[in-house]
């Protein structure tokens, strides 16, 4: 039996037996594989920025030492060894002349660093009461005294 794939996303297949297949081409694995490959290349970005690589590359150097030293002392004497600085490999040798030649590159860029946190604002200050003036009201004494006309009596009828 053989079958061919239709260009159509959903369609039918008919097999020499005249049975039908329905099936759908799965187009959204495809799209989720972008969406993390393009994750995993933010996240890689980021890291190579704040010098996570440096770090990276120095614990695989200090690994590959305790594995090396260990093989000729005990593993006491092969992680004293890796961590007291005397005794530094090839990879170490390289990764401290990375760090420089960065720093050197970093110290020596032409272009000045604009500071923008540092930059002059305007500020205006917004008064926080602003007076306002009320319609005079006179209130004459006569017309307070007085007290309020009384209603009518009412009839009991």
């Amino acid at each position: 039996m053989a079958f061919l794939f239709p260009k159509d996303k959903d369609a039918v297949l008919r097999r020499p037996d005249s049975a039908t297949l329905t099936f759908t081409l799965p187009l959204t694995s495809l799209a989720k594989m972008f969406r993390a490959a393009r994750r995993f290349v933010t996240i890689l970005a980021l890291c190579c920025a704040i010098g996570l690589h440096w770090v990276a590359l120095q614990s695989l150097a200090w690994t590959t030492m305790i594995v090396e030293y260990s093989k000729h002392a005990p593993l006491r004497a092969a992680i004293t060894q890796t961590f007291d600085g005397t005794h530094p490999c090839s990879l170490c040798h390289a990764l401290n002349a990375g760090k420089t030649s960065e720093k050197k590159a970093d110290l020596q860029s032409p272009t000045p660093k604009i500071d923008m946190i540092c930059a002059v604002r305007a500020i205006r200050l917004v008064p926080a009461f602003a007076p306002f003036v009320y319609a005079p009201v006179t209130f004459s004494s006569p017309e307070i005294a007085h007290s309020p006309p009384v209603p009518p009596p009412r009839s009991l009828s």
